[in-house]
């Protein structure tokens, strides 16, 4: 019976502590900007057509190498993720499989760092 309330307790804190981990939160700073470059920065920037297409071009090729070679972990080289990170996703089979299917969301979603 201790040895269940203990092991329950041990993977409640661990369930609560990694939810606060994988949400990091940016703190807003003050800076005395003024109201011009504020205006600035608050308007859209302009998406020409040749950066989309260069965009959709690498998700395309990123997603190819996802499917083919995703063992290889491809589509992170490719994007020019970090080597160690690479190898550590060859090592673990792409985390048992759960970091593969994080990046194939994140290329969908285009929030890949690479992209």
């Amino acid at each position: 019976m201790k040895l269940k309330l203990i092991l329950s307790l041990a993977v409640m804190l661990m369930s609560v502590s990694m939810s606060y981990a994988s949400f990091p939160v940016e703190r807003a700073t003050t800076s005395n900007v003024s109201v011009e470059a504020s205006v600035i920065d608050a308007t859209p920037a302009l998406v020409t057509p040749a950066a989309t297409s260069t965009v959709a071009k690498q998700m395309s090729t990123a997603l190819l190498l996802w499917f083919f070679l995703g063992a290889f972990a491809a589509h992170r080289w490719y994007l020019g993720s970090p080597v160690g990170w690479n190898i550590l996703f060859i090592l673990t089979l792409g985390g048992l499989g759960i970091w593969a299917i994080v990046d194939l969301v994140d290329i969908i979603t285009e929030k890949y760092p690479g992209l």
